[in-house]
């Protein structure tokens, strides 16, 4: 195996499972008040695993992972804005319900993608698995953008009374960040149905030598 595809197997197994693991153990030890204090039980794992997530792009550019880099960079770019923008820098926003939801879609979707691909990577395929992989994020990625679409319509008023990330330019101008978001808000969308399009051919590509059990008639 190379060297490479070794430390990109372990990224794999490291991604998937600690942020999972963390957020269960909140949930066993804060029971139903763990959904408001999701973010601050799990926050920073959840921080320093979107950051390592993003040398996945290197990976796709390196040629040791096979995808292609602009579907992965439009999803790991919604992940990093809604979760070190909106969520990170107002404190009410991560006490609402719709982070804890955030948190555990993501982490339904990279147990299975990063088993997968680790799997891949070091040449073990197994076809439930394949199946899965290709197959699991079609209702649960829609979710997911509706859930970021709400946590940054959820803090809007908040960015509008505190003025964070507004700014006075000069010659009489000024970013209102407010506006950004909500311009963010339709382009959330638009990469989303990109996004779905291209997942969905890689869906019928690699599911095409898929085995399908036939009745007997």
């Amino acid at each position: 195996m190379d060297i490479y595809q070794y430390d990109s197997s372990i990224l794999f197994i490291w991604r998937s499972n600690l942020a999972s693991y963390c957020r269960n153990q909140a949930f066993l030890e804060k029971g139903a008040d763990s959904m408001v204090d999701t973010f601050y039980a799990i926050g920073l794992v959840m921080r320093v695993c979107q950051s390592v997530s993003l040398l996945e792009l290197l990976h796709i550019c390196v040629g040791i992972e096979p995808n292609h880099l602009l579907p992965r960079f439009l999803q790991l770019t919604e992940r990093i804005i809604i979760l070190f923008v909106v969520i990170t820098s107002q404190e009410e926003v991560q006490e609402k319900y719709v982070v804890c939801v955030l948190f555990i879609f993501w982490n339904l979707l990279d147990m299975v993608r990063y088993t997968y691909s680790m799997l891949s990577v070091i040449g073990i395929s197994y076809a439930v698995l394949t199946w899965l992989s290709q197959t699991l994020w079609m209702p649960i990625y829609p979710l997911c953008v509706l859930a970021e679409a709400f946590a940054i319509y959820q803090s809007l008023p908040y960015f509008e009374s505190s003025g964070t990330y507004s700014t006075e330019l000069p010659f009489d101008l000024a970013i209102y960040f407010p506006y950004v978001l909500k311009m963010y808000l339709m382009m959330l969308f638009i990469g989303m149905y990109f996004t779905y399009s291209h997942l969905y051919s890689e869906r019928r590509d690699v599911l095409q030598g898929f085995p399908v059990k036939k009745k007997k008639v």
